[in-house]
């Protein structure tokens, strides 16, 4: 297994510590490779989420280019919002 240094702020290094001592890792190096699967969990997460997002721009401008949309005077936007909330 490669070996790396790294640097930790100080609360980062007590937090470390604390969750050795307490039994949740046997090790630093076990906890901070259970902090880096799940940065890539959430890196890999936030890539789907915006994958999600520019399909759903894209849908948007599509039926904008359609003329598929309906517009809404400022003074019945919010009670156009009321009607549209999931219950």
């Amino acid at each position: 297994m490669p070996t790396r240094n790294i640097s930790l702020t100080s609360e980062q290094d007590e937090f470390v510590e604390k969750i050795v001592r307490a039994g949740e890792y046997q090790n630093a190096s076990e906890a901070v490779r259970d902090a880096l699967r799940a940065l890539q969990q959430r890196r890999q997460e936030d890539a789907l989420r915006l994958k999600l997002l520019r399909s759903q721009v894209k849908l948007g401008i599509e039926a904008l280019e359609r003329g598929d949309f309906i517009e809404i005077d400022d003074a019945k936007l919010d009670a156009y919002f009321e009607s549209v909330k999931k219950p």
